[in-house]
């Protein structure tokens, strides 16, 4: 399979690098952040998510569109690999507020190895969560633009990944390949208990902090927490906003959940800190981005 490297790295407003060292990563990290949104609207649009490499592809880069952390991760592994990076994808189990652990293969991350600097924990499909990859095998306090973060070893040797002291997910460290992950984009595709069938987000790191489009409603937020709301006036002003906000255009809006109709206050509507692909357990893609809860 071809990879569109150039314009995938177009798509992110990247440079090829160098060389595949870590200065490279933490560049091309944040860049797929803050072009490449966090959104579900595939499931609301009736839209299939085919785990294959090159549908994921014409997908993120030739339609320009986003996805949630299978569909991130994964490709975004596929565009280091072709850099020359070394990578494995991961699953994770993010923890719900109750402190319960979601369904296996709730979650895709990746493990990157450069030459020089060790291996490192790269995800860009988390909702609010680190702005950089954190350092694997380090066990003390990792300070980032979104919080500090923790990597804490279970009796099991899998990792707990903390955040201003909150654990977000359980990482296990056993490498995977993509289809293994499809049973996890099954479920929450399909399952009313996920929080991705049960809401509907469109989210990406600024410069500034945080944009989020959860059904007819934008919310703004800075870094040091001011956050703004408003509500979009019809389908021409919906439309506009994933256009200019999000680069995506859209043949027909997706549909809007219930609880997130118009004028529905509707608790985790953005995405913040803890966000994941969300489970039953409580953490989803409604509810991550800007201090709700996240997801995937």
């Amino acid at each position: 399979m071809d990879v569109p490297v150039e314009a995938y790295l177009r798509r992110i407003g990247a440079a090829r690098p160098e060389r595949p060292d870590l200065a490279a990563l933490r560049d091309l990290h944040l860049r797929h952040l803050r072009a490449v949104p966090f959104e579900n609207l595939s499931i609301h649009l009736g839209e299939d998510v085919v785990l294959e490499e090159k549908a994921l592809l014409d997908k993120i880069v030739g339609a320009g569109r986003g996805g949630f952390c299978y569909e991130l991760n994964s490709t975004f592994a596929v565009l280091l690999r072709e850099l020359g990076f070394t990578t494995t994808l991961l699953q994770a189990r993010v923890v719900g507020k109750d402190g319960r652990l979601g369904i296996p293969y709730d979650h895709m991350a990746v493990l990157v190895e450069t030459a020089e600097e060790g291996r490192w924990l790269v995800d860009v499909g988390f909702g609010d969560h680190s702005h950089l990859p954190l350092a694997l095998d380090e066990r003390g306090d990792q300070l980032d633009p979104a919080g500090t973060f923790r990597l804490v070893e279970t009796e099991d040797g899998d990792l707990d990944v903390l955040q201003d002291g909150e654990p977000r997910y359980r990482l296990e460290l056993r490498p995977r390949v993509l289809a293994d992950f499809t049973a996890g984009v099954w479920y929450h595709r399909t399952s009313p208990d996920s929080h991705f069938t049960r809401s509907l987000i469109c989210s990406r790191l600024t410069e500034e902090g945080r944009i989020t489009l959860s059904g007819h409603k934008v919310v703004t937020t800075v870094h040091g927490g001011e956050r703004t709301e408003r509500l979009l006036d019809g389908e021409g002003e919906v439309r506009a906003a994933y256009r200019d906000l999000f680069g995506i255009e859209l043949a027909e809006l997706p549909a809007v959940p219930p609880s997130r109709e118009r004028g529905a206050a509707g608790a985790g509507s953005d995405v913040g800190p803890g966000s994941g692909s969300g489970s039953g357990s409580g953490s989803g893609p409604a509810s991550a981005v800007d201090g709700s809860d996240p997801s995937a």
